[in-house]
């Protein structure tokens, strides 16, 4: 199965060490199976990084399974439900979690501001769960150990135009 990774390098062996702690499923690698989300989130980076950068889609291989792998310690979340968010939620404030692999959906900007009126107590569980359910969203599949990372297979890497 191809998964992507945007971003502004060739990035061939990917470095867990490199990402940010507090997003959706804490600090590892993120990659997509939607080609597209992927595009999105190198033009992002190019544009944070402002001119000069190139915006690249890097692409891998992972055996079609490795989700449902027993040798990992995996949590899949098939939507954006309460438990979704509230792991989205503890991430977010650094809070660490066990898990090799993690895949689901992904908080884009939209999201996120619901998230903070859900954190500020301002919506419920349910009415933020109710608000996140009329988004569109895009999956993440994100690797927290090396071992889990050294499952992908480099293809090649495309700069967007």
């Amino acid at each position: 199965m191809k998964i992507y990774h945007g971003s502004l390098n060739q990035v061939k062996k990917p470095i867990i060490e490199r990402g940010r702690q507090s997003t959706d499923f804490g600090k590892g690698f993120y990659t997509t199976t939607n080609i597209e989300q992927a595009k999105k989130w190198a033009l992002a980076k190019q544009r944070t990084a402002g001119g000069g950068s190139n915006a690249i889609v890097n692409t891998y291989d992972i055996d079609y399974d490795l989700l449902n792998n027993k040798r990992y310690k995996i949590k899949k979340f098939d939507s954006p439900d309460r438990d979704w968010l509230s792991f989205v939620v503890n991430c977010r404030k650094s809070i660490l979690h066990e898990y090799d692999i993690i895949f689901g959906a992904v908080a884009n900007d939209k999201i996120y501001t619901t998230i903070t009126l859900y954190e500020s107590q301002v919506l419920t569980a349910e009415e933020t769960v109710a608000r996140l359910k009329v988004n569109e969203f895009y999956n993440q599949i994100s690797f927290h150990t090396s071992e889990a990372i050294s499952e992908l297979r480099f293809i090649e890497s495309e700069i967007i135009l």
